[in-house]
């Protein structure tokens, strides 16, 4: 089954020149609003989602944003290079996400809820530690996207559907069925494409979180409580934030920013 995956992963094309200037001016010391804005007006598409995701009430803005400028003034430079890089792998990988029973935007908006809950709850806790894991946990569940192709081409699609609705947790349907999680695909996709060795280190053990070096553990753990509570099939469901907080105890992290990071974002959820 791994060499499977590891075949459509080979199989993707390359990064486009837009990540590759992304991540070369990401990596720079002295960042420049305007150098940055240059980059992304040259991709239609990044702009319409950047746009799009600013004027969402997850942000709760007052006035419409309606430029590239003014999402960078607004949300900063990091979020608008983390954003711009998640929407491009988006328009890489468009594989059907119908076996965990959501769609594209469940996909994008869980992932969105997922950087503002990052930044809800570390920001008040630990920066350094915030910026450390931001883009991971954007990017974390693109792995679903090699893997639901994989399932719907072994004739799958109707296991892992009704196993997914009786209620089993995702990760185990994953081990069960395809002997490899979202988690592990992700990381091999990063190392293909030959991004920061420390986003797919961090990635890598999110669902097997015991088999973590120390270096990346607490990231790992985070990533881990992110996930489970922005759940694109349950995003910040009652069950998908019980099972957040209870893992948060258990790594021994700070639960109460966390607790009131989630009713925020469940408020703004219901404006929508």
């Amino acid at each position: 089954m791994l060499e499977n995956i590891l075949e459509k992963i080979e199989s993707l094309p390359p990064l486009p020149q837009t990540i590759e200037k992304i991540e070369n001016f990401r990596k720079k010391q002295n960042k420049e609003i305007e150098e940055l804005v240059k980059i992304i007006e040259k991709d239609a598409l990044v702009i319409t989602t950047l746009l799009k995701i600013s004027n969402s009430s997850l942000f709760g803005f007052r006035s419409k944003v309606e430029t590239i400028g003014r999402v960078i003034s607004l949300l900063g430079i990091n979020f608008t290079i983390y954003m711009t890089i998640s929407e491009t792998f988006n328009n890489i990988l468009t594989t059907d996400l119908s076996p965990y029973s959501i769609n594209t935007e469940d996909y994008i908006k869980a992932s969105n809820a997922s950087y503002n809950l990052v930044n809800l709850w570390l920001g008040e806790v630990d920066d350094n530690l915030k910026e450390d894991v931001l883009l991971a946990s954007i990017l974390q569940e693109i792995g679903k996207f090699i893997l639901s192709e994989l399932i719907v081409s072994r004739g799958l699609f109707k296991q892992f559907n009704e196993k997914l609705e009786s209620g089993f947790d995702i990760v185990d349907v994953e081990k069960e069925l395809l002997g490899v999680t979202t988690s592990q695909v992700t990381a091999e996709i990063f190392k293909y494409w030959g991004l920061d060795d420390k986003l797919s280190n961090m990635i890598r053990f999110v669902d097997n979180i015991d088999e973590c070096t120390d270096k990346y553990k607490q990231k790992s753990q985070v990533l881990d409580v992110v996930k489970t509570a922005c759940n694109p099939y349950s995003l910040l469901s009652d069950s998908s934030v019980e099972k957040a907080l209870k893992k948060a105890i258990l790594y021994d992290l700070e639960v109460e920013t966390l607790s009131n990071a989630i009713k925020t974002l469940q408020s703004r959820l219901q404006e929508q």
